[in-house]
């Protein structure tokens, strides 16, 4: 559960922070503390799993990666065996569990298993899936990005509060 602070430092960086040579400086100078008590509250934001992440988004593409959303149908059995394999790979930025409809074959395991592969050019994505389907012996779905959408999500994180602005 965040504290009254907890989620009013969440709020006020929720889209947008500072650039400058001193940006947690400047985000304690606006919210009233120290330096150091918006670095220590991230970094126990982070390390408590009540934020997951916490840094910029990049347009990959415009210095030449890629990101491609990928999913497999995995036999339950093999999930979190398959998932260990996952995790260990450089490309695989993040790995979930999501059931949703197989495109092939009615009736069969349905896509359980989504991550995103994350390269440096474009030309690394099928050796990347290559190199996947024979460690684990099943056929991955690469989803490339065909345009880019901005959805631009701000849930207010206490009663009363405004949706990320400040």
């Amino acid at each position: 559960m965040l504290s009254p602070d907890d989620a009013r430092l969440v709020s006020f960086l929720h889209g947008g922070f500072p650039l400058s040579d001193r940006p947690f400086a400047d985000v304690a100078a606006q919210l009233g503390c120290s330096e150091d008590a918006v670095i220590e509250r991230l970094q126990r934001l982070l390390s408590h799993g009540d934020l997951t992440r916490f840094g910029p988004l990049f347009q990959i593409e415009r210095a030449g990666g890629r990101f491609v959303l990928a999913a497999m149908a995995v036999p339950e059995e093999r999930f979190d065996a398959v998932a260990k394999q996952l995790e260990g790979m450089n490309e695989v930025a993040h790995n979930y569990r999501r059931e949703s409809a197989h495109p092939d074959q009615p009736g069969a395991t349905p896509l359980n298993m989504w991550f995103v592969l994350a390269v440096e050019s474009a030309e690394q994505i099928g050796p990347v899936v290559d190199r996947i389907e024979a460690a684990t012996g099943l056929a991955v779905y690469a989803f490339p990005k065909e345009r880019e959408f901005f959805v631009e999500l701000k849930l207010p994180l206490f009663e009363g509060g405004a949706h990320g602005t400040r």
